[in-house]
C-alpha cells in the first residue's frame, strides 16, 4: 500500500481532526467547571448550614426556591464574570486597528453580548426566588403584585432590577458597533453592573458598612475581572496574539489577586468578628475553604507567568490551553463556595437584628462628645478612600521612581503637594472626623470644606496627568493601547473639554453647594452607603475641576488668560462666600429626617448646630482663597516673565541674522500709527483726490 493507512474524508482538511480535539476539550473544560462549580456550592451550603429543615409552623418558600436560588445565583455570577472578562479582553488586552476592535475582540464582543442576556435573564430570576425566599411562600403562590413591589420598593429587589437593566443594556451596545471606544464604554457600564447586590447582601446589613460594604464591591469587581480574563484567553488561545495578551493578562490579573486577597480578609473580619471563629464557625470554615482556594489561584498565576507565557512566546500555546484549564476548575469551585457563603449565616447576625436603632444607621455607635483626641484617634476606615490613597500614593511614588531611573527630573514640591493632598484625602474620610460627619452638621460641613478646598489644591498641585504620561511606557505593539494611550483620549475628548470649560466648572462647584443644602438630597444620600460615598467623591471631583482650571499645570484644554482666570476666581469666591451667608441666615433645619434621627444627646440644637456649620463654611474659604490668588499672580509673574525672555531671544536672533523679529515688526506697526495719527490726511495705500 502506498497511500495512507487511514484516508481523511472527502472535503475535510487534515487540520480537522485537531480542532476536533481541541473542541471536545474545550467542552471538556467546561463540564468539568460547572461540575466543581456546584460540587462546591452544594457542600458549601452543607457545611455553612443553609440547608437546615424547614422549621414546622415557620413559613417556608419549598425545596423549589432553595435549591434554585444558590444554583440560579451561581449560574448569574458565572454570566457576569464571563461578559466582564470578554470584555475587558476585547478592548484592553488585545490589540485592534486604529479606532476599531481586533476580528477577535470583534468575536469576544459577539459572545459578551449573549453572556450579558444570559446574566439579565438570571438577575430577573433572581428577583423572583429572592422574593421567594424572603417572604418564605413557594413559588407557584406568589402574585405578580409582590413580585414588583419588592422589585420597585425594597433595595435588594431594586438592586436586581438595575442589575438587570444594565446587563440588557450591555447587551444591546455590545452588537452597537465595533469600535474601541464604544467598546471601552460597554466595558465600564459592565463593570458597574457587577455592584448593585454588594451594596444590598449580608454585608450591607454588618455593622462597619464602611469596611464590609466597599470591601465586597472591590472583591466582587476585581474577581470579575480576574476570572473573566482568563476565560477570555482560554476562548483566544489558538491567536497568533496569546502570548502578548497573555503578558498583559499577567499584570492585571497580580493586581487583581492582591485586591481579592486584601477585600476578601477585611470582608471576613467584620464578617467573623474574631479570629477564633475561623475555626469555631462553620461560616469561618467556608472562609478557610475560600481562602485555600486563593492561594492555590496564587501559585497557579505565577506558574503561568514564569513558565508558560515564555512557552508562548516559543510558540507552545498547549501548556498554556493545559495549565489554564486547571485554573479555571478551581476557579469554578472557588465562585461555588462564595455563592454558599452568602447563603450562610454568619457568627454575628445582620445590624438590623440585635443592634441598636443608631448602629443600624451608621454601621457604628453614637460616638462620644467630640474632643481633639476623639476626632483624630477614633479611626473610621473605610476601604474605598482607603484603597484610593494606597493606589494614589503608590502609584505617583512608582512614577516619580520611573523618571529618576531615566534619568529624569521631577520637582520635589510636585511631590510634596501630591502626597499632602492624598494623606488629608484619607485622614478626612478615615479619621475620628468622619463619624462625627455622620451626626453633626458642623463636622460634615468642615469635611466638605476641607475635601473641595484643600485637598483638590494639593492634588492639582501635584500635577498627576504630567507625570503619568512622562512616566507610562508605550505598549511594545503599536496596535495596543495602553495606559497612556487611553489617558491621552480621555483628556482630549468632548467630555473633558466640556467639564473642563471654566464656566462649567465654576458651575458643577457651585451647583454641588447650593443643590445638595438648599434641597432635601443631602439627607437621601446620608442614608446609603454608595450615597454618601458619591458625595464624598463628587467633593473631591468638582473641587480639583475648578482648581485644574485656574491653577493646574497638567495638559489638557487651552488656558485662559491670567485675568480671566483671577475674575473666575473672584467669582467662585464671591458664590461660596454668598452660600455661608445664606446658611447663616437660614431658620430651617436641613435634612431634618437625617439629622433627628441620629442626633446626639450631648450635642446642642439642631439649628444651633447648623448655624456652627453655616459658620465654618463661610469662614473657611478664605485661606484657601488666598492661596490659590497668589498661586494665580505668581504663575501671572512666570509667564509674563517666560513671554519677555521669549521676545529678548528673538531680538538677539534677529541682531545676529539681520533678519526683523516680532518685537521690531510691532514698534514699526506703532510707529506707522502714531504717523498716520499725526498726519490725517495721510493714509497707507493710494493718494486721496
Amino acid at each position: 500500500m502506498t497511500g495512507p493507512l487511514l484516508a481523511l474524508p472527502a472535503g475535510r482538511s487534515r487540520s480537522a481532526a485537531p480542532r476536533a480535539r481541541s473542541a471536545a476539550y474545550d467542552w471538556l473544560t467546561v463540564v468539568a467547571a460547572c461540575a466543581s462549580g456546584v460540587a462546591l456550592l452544594l457542600l458549601g451550603l452543607r457545611v455553612g448550614g443553609a440547608l437546615t429543615a424547614a422549621i414546622p409552623g415557620l413559613p417556608d418558600a419549598g425545596p423549589a426556591t432553595t435549591w434554585a436560588l444558590p444554583v440560579v445565583r451561581l449560574l448569574s455570577d458565572g454570566l457576569a464574570t464571563v461578559t466582564v472578562g470578554m470584555l475587558v479582553t476585547s478592548t484592553f488586552l488585545l490589540p485592534g486597528d486604529e479606532r476599531t476592535v481586533s476580528p477577535h475582540g470583534y468575536l469576544l464582543l459577539r459572545r459578551a453580548s449573549l453572556g450579558a442576556l444570559g446574566w439579565a435573564i438570571t438577575a430577573l430570576s433572581l428577583t423572583v426566588l429572592t422574593v421567594s425566599d424572603l417572604l418564605g411562600q413557594p413559588l407557584a403562590t406568589l402574585s405578580p403584585a409582590t413580585v414588583v413591589s419588592f422589585a420597585t420598593t425594597i433595595s435588594q429587589g431594586q438592586s436586581l432590577m438595575l442589575q438587570a437593566g444594565l446587563a440588557l443594556t450591555v447587551a444591546l451596545l455590545a452588537r452597537a458597533g465595533v469600535s474601541r471606544g464604544l467598546a471601552a464604554t460597554v466595558t465600564i457600564l459592565a463593570l458597574v453592573a457587577v455592584l448593585p447586590p454588594a451594596f444590598t447582601g449580608h454585608s450591607a446589613g454588618a455593622g462597619n458598612h464602611q469596611i464590609a460594604v466597599t470591601s465586597l464591591a472591590l472583591h466582587v469587581l476585581a474577581a470579575a475581572v480576574w476570572i473573566g480574563g482568563l476565560v477570555a484567553l482560554v476562548m483566544v488561545r489558538r491567536s497568533r496574539l496569546l502570548a502578548e495578551a497573555a503578558t498583559r493578562y499577567g499584570r492585571l490579573a497580580l493586581g487583581c489577586f492582591v485586591a481579592v486577597t486584601v477585600s476578601g480578609l477585611a470582608n471576613a473580619a467584620v464578617r467573623l468578628g474574631a479570629v477564633d471563629q475561623l475555626w469555631q464557625s462553620r461560616y469561618g470554615w467556608l472562609v478557610l475553604g475560600k481562602l485555600a482556594a486563593l492561594l492555590l489561584l496564587g501559585v497557579l498565576g505565577a506558574v503561568h507567568r514564569s513558565r508558560t507565557v515564555p512557552a508562548l512566546r516559543a510558540g507552545r500555546s498547549r501548556a498554556f490551553g493545559r495549565l489554564a484549564a486547571g485554573e479555571l476548575i478551581v476557579f469554578a469551585a472557588t465562585v461555588g463556595l462564595a455563592v454558599a457563603l452568602s447563603r450562610s449565616p454568619t457568627p454575628i447576625p445582620d445590624a438590623g437584628i440585635d443592634a441598636d436603632p443608631i448602629t443600624e444607621l451608621l454601621g457604628f455607635p453614637m460616638p462620644a462628645a467630640p474632643t481633639a483626641g476623639n476626632l483624630l484617634g477614633q479611626p473610621l476606615p473605610d476601604m474605598f478612600f482607603l484603597t484610593l490613597g494606597a493606589l494614589g500614593v503608590g502609584g505617583y511614588l512608582a512614577g516619580v521612581r520611573r523618571m529618576h531611573v531615566a534619568g529624569h527630573r521631577w520637582p520635589v514640591a510636585r511631590t510634596a503637594s501630591w502626597l499632602g493632598g492624598m494623606l488629608l484625602l484619607v485622614a478626612a474620610t478615615d479619621l475620628g472626623v468622619a463619624r462625627y460627619a455622620y451626626v453633626l452638621f458642623s463636622a460634615h460641613m468642615a469635611q466638605h470644606m476641607v475635601l473641595s478646598m484643600l485637598v483638590p489644591i494639593l492634588l492639582v498641585g501635584g500635577a498627576p496627568v504630567t507625570l503619568a504620561l512622562r512616566a507610562l511606557r508605550r505598549p511594545t505593539d503599536p496596535q495596543v493601547r495602553g495606559a497612556r494611550e487611553w489617558l491621552l483620549i480621555a483628556l482630549h475628548s468632548r467630555a473633558t473639554r466640556l467639564l473642563t470649560h471654566p464656566l462649567v466648572a465654576l458651575g458643577i462647584y457651585t451647583a454641588s453647594l447650593f443643590g445638595l443644602y438648599l434641597s432635601d438630597l443631602l439627607g437621601v444620600l446620608m442614608r446609603s452607603h454608595l450615597g454618601h460615598l458619591a458625595m464624598l467623591t463628587h467633593f473631591v471631583v468638582a473641587g480639583c475641576l475648578l482648581f485644574w482650571v485656574l491653577i493646574g499645570v497638567d495638559p489638557g484644554r487651552r488656558r485662559l488668560p491670567h485675568p480671566l482666570l483671577v475674575i473666575i476666581h473672584l467669582a467662585s469666591m464671591m458664590a461660596h462666600g454668598f452660600f455661608g451667608l445664606v446658611l447663616m441666615q437660614t431658620t430651617t433645619v436641613i435634612a431634618p429626617g437625617w439629622y433627628t434621627a441620629v442626633h446626639p444627646t450631648w450635642a446642642s440644637s439642631l439649628l444651633a448646630d447648623q448655624k456652627l456649620g453655616a459658620g465654618i463654611a463661610w469662614a473657611f474659604g478664605e485661606l484657601p482663597a488666598v492661596l490659590v490668588m497668589v498661586i494665580l499672580i505668581r504663575q501671572w509673574i512666570r509667564a509674563d516673565h517666560r513671554e519677555q525672555g521669549r521676545l529678548d531671544r528673538a531680538a538677539d536672533r534677529a541682531d545676529a541674522t539681520g533678519a526683523e523679529d516680532d518685537l521690531a515688526r510691532y514698534n514699526a506697526f506703532l510707529a506707522a500709527a502714531g504717523r498716520t495719527d499725526g498726519d490725517p490726511g495721510r493714509a497707507d495705500g493710494p493718494d486721496r483726490p
